[in-house]
């Protein structure tokens, strides 16, 4: 849990437009609801050195597209691995990652993707070295909300 509230520091920096320090409440909500699940759907993997949480790794699947999409169904997940900065350089993100691949294969999963932020370069880079490769272009923006004060027409 303090992982993810350090990660999230760490990516405020980043871009403050798109992330946010949530609630210590809603991450400690998140994770007893995810590892209460006895379904397996979600995987919380975490790696200790001498007894301290140094690293974790999140595995959750995405659903499958509906029946009229083009995309192919293959079972797919997106991965996201976090690791303290003092236990950066010894292993630890490494071994999370293949835990991670090797929890996702044992479900199914062909596919794994890691969001990343741009700007992230260190995180770039560290997927990189596992074989995760560009697979496309996100885009996104940011709507005007007072589009939604106007009444609507129809075209044509």
């Amino acid at each position: 849990m303090l992982l993810r509230l350090a990660n999230a520091e760490a990516h405020l920096a980043l871009d403050a437009d798109a992330y946010r320090v949530p609630q210590r409440e809603a991450v400690v909500s998140h994770f007893t609801a995810v590892l209460a699940d006895d379904t397996g759907r979600d995987g919380i993997l975490v790696a200790e050195i001498d007894g301290r949480v140094v690293g974790m790794v999140e595995v959750s699947p995405h659903p499958a597209p509906p029946e009229h999409q083009i995309l192919r169904p293959e079972p797919s997940a997106q991965v996201h691995t976090v690791v303290l900065p003092d236990a950066r350089g010894l292993g630890v993100g490494s071994a999370l990652v293949l835990a991670a691949e090797r929890w996702a294969t044992r479900r199914g999963v062909r596919y794994l993707s890691a969001g990343i932020h741009h700007r992230n370069a260190g995180a770039v880079r560290f997927y990189g070295r596992h074989g995760y490769t560009d697979a496309g272009v996100s885009l996104g923006k940011k709507v005007d909300q007072r589009l939604g004060m106007g009444r609507g027409r129809t075209i044509g």
